[in-house]
């Protein structure tokens, strides 16, 4: 029988690295591995589905499938997690010290899908009580103007939300336009000096929050179009087990699966319904195949 062709879009951390360069065998697959970023890789994946295998941002993908989409489905394989309080900039001059402190202020998101977002407001309402309608959302790429929404929204009532395609975060936190920038790409403006993150020590933070929650951020999952499952049925679970033959050696990093994960995956859902993300709360074990 010859080898299904399948094109997996992802970057090589080095957990995955032995699958993608060919070391860790996926019987039955023949693999192309495409590089790309991840932005270039979200958009590309949420709009066309342009290749079969992908790796795939959490609140993207738990939007479309809340909103019935089953042009994709997922396998619990989770190739990139972060840590987001770091993720709140200000400018280095800025009065703000405190999250409580955004409230009554405007702050600027590349996507409110963004699962880097989705992960940092939860921490916002969740330990520091911030209501999230008290803030001015405005939504701009990061350091380029242009950037859009992937999914649709239904934003919580109350919550002020104002595209500006023809700004960048960037250059709008350096004039003065937002008071601050929450975003799992820093602006360039980090880099310069010229910013800071809102939390003076964002290691604690995590620290606390993941003893408080037990919550380690899934940042994307492995998302897989339909129409292979339905043709190759047995694809998802060769590629579970090739995964997870890669990552075995690199005693540190996370394990796959649903159980050890549903903590995170519980929280990363709650936030996102009561953000307006998914139209529905939903559970952990709708977003994988079985």
């Amino acid at each position: 029988m010859q080898d299904v062709p399948l094109t997996l879009a992802m970057r090589p951390y080095p957990h995955v690295r032995d699958l993608l360069e060919h070391r860790v065998p996926v019987p039955g697959i023949s693999l192309t591995h495409l590089d790309l970023p991840i932005p270039e890789i979200n958009a590309r994946f949420a709009l066309a589905r342009e290749w079969e295998v992908s790796e795939f941002g959490l609140g993207k993908y738990s939007a479309l499938r809340s909103q019935g989409d089953d042009s994709i489905t997922a396998i619990p394989v989770f190739p990139h997690r972060a840590f987001r309080q770091r993720a709140m900039f200000v400018r280095a001059d800025s009065d703000l010290r405190d999250p409580r402190e955004l409230e009554g202020r405007t702050v600027g998101i590349p996507e409110w899908a963004q699962t880097a977002a989705v992960y940092a407001r939860g921490f916002l309402v969740e330990q520091y009580g911030v209501d999230l309608a008290r803030i001015a959302w405005v939504q701009a790429g990061v350091n380029d103007p242009g950037r859009a929404e992937k999914v649709a929204l239904r934003l919580p009532a109350g919550v002020r939300y104002e595209p500006r395609p023809d700004r960048s975060l960037n250059g709008m936190l350096q004039a003065g336009e937002v008071d601050a920038v929450i975003s799992a790409e820093a602006p360039s403006g980090v880099g310069t000096g010229a910013f800071r993150t809102l939390l003076a020590d964002p290691d604690a933070a995590e620290q606390q929050y993941f003893r408080a929650t037990k919550v380690f951020p899934i940042m994307h999952l492995v998302a897989i179009r339909r129409d292979l499952i339905d043709a190759h049925p047995w694809v998802a679970k060769r590629l579970t087990d090739a995964f997870e033959a890669a990552r075995r050696p690199f005693g540190d990093v996370p394990p796959y699966g649903l159980e050890p994960n549903r903590p995170t995956l519980e929280a990363f859902l709650r936030y996102a319904h009561e953000q307006g993300i998914t139209e529905r709360r939903m559970a952990p074990e709708e977003l994988f195949t079985p």
